[in-house]
């Protein structure tokens, strides 16, 4: 059995982590300038080497801890990137995972640490490696899943608009969604509940603000919008 893991090459295993955040009402991602080669100066996602003892898991958990400061959020595998020239480096196989983060919660000194910068989603400048298509491909699994599960909710803040939230959706799903409709799907979960509070940012009037009941939709995970 020695042998024959001796007989087999061995590469590196790295994690990359798209981590979005509603930054100013635009769906924004983490990136950081890099500051050695390969691709130094070039634009990059945040990631590392899986380290020994380590899961893809942890690891990737571990960098966005890192840059965030942030446990326990919503956070899926995109899948793994292994072209042979993806790095230029050494032969590196790496495993993307996204993030959806509370723009209000992140530490933004590690951030500024790590001079790392939000970048709007519709402003991204050229990235390093196969990057590009690690956001396409995480982009594409939110548009899946905004509609049906309730991760939208991890980057608005506890308190919200509908307007807050039809943007949202709009934004991820990249079409313009209808006011009336949407609204009438919202009133008709539970999980989504109207407070008394007003928001009055954005009038003299205000609007309504509203928060997610995660202990409701677990009671009954019903979720269409």
């Amino acid at each position: 059995m020695t042998e024959f893991y001796k007989n087999n090459p061995r590469f590196f295993i790295g994690v990359d982590c798209i981590i979005f955040g509603l930054n100013k009402g635009e769906l924004s991602i983490l990136l950081a300038k890099r500051q050695f080669e390969p691709e130094k100066g070039k634009w990059s996602l945040m990631g590392g080497f899986v380290k020994d003892g380590e899961s893809v898991d942890d690891a990737a958990k571990r960098v966005l801890v890192e840059l965030t400061g942030l446990e326990n959020v919503y956070m899926e595998q995109v899948g793994a990137f292994g072209e042979v020239d993806r790095d230029p480096g050494e032969r590196v196989v790496s495993v993307a995972y996204y993030a959806l983060i509370n723009f209000d919660e992140y530490d933004r000194l590690r951030v500024m640490e790590h001079n790392a910068q939000w970048i709007s989603i519709n402003d991204m400048p050229p990235l390093s490696f196969d990057h590009p298509q690690m956001i396409a491909k995480a982009r594409e699994l939110m548009r899946q899943k905004v509609s049906h599960e309730p991760i939208g909710f991890n980057l608005l803040p506890k308190l919200f608009t509908l307007t807050q939230l039809q943007s949202l959706h709009e934004t991820i799903l990249g079409e313009t969604v209808d006011k009336r409709n949407f609204r009438k799907r919202i009133s008709d979960m539970d999980c989504i509940e109207k407070t008394d509070q007003i928001d009055k940012t954005g009038s003299r009037r205000g609007a309504a603000l509203y928060k997610f009941n995660d202990r409701i939709y677990k009671r009954d995970p019903k979720f269409k919008i």
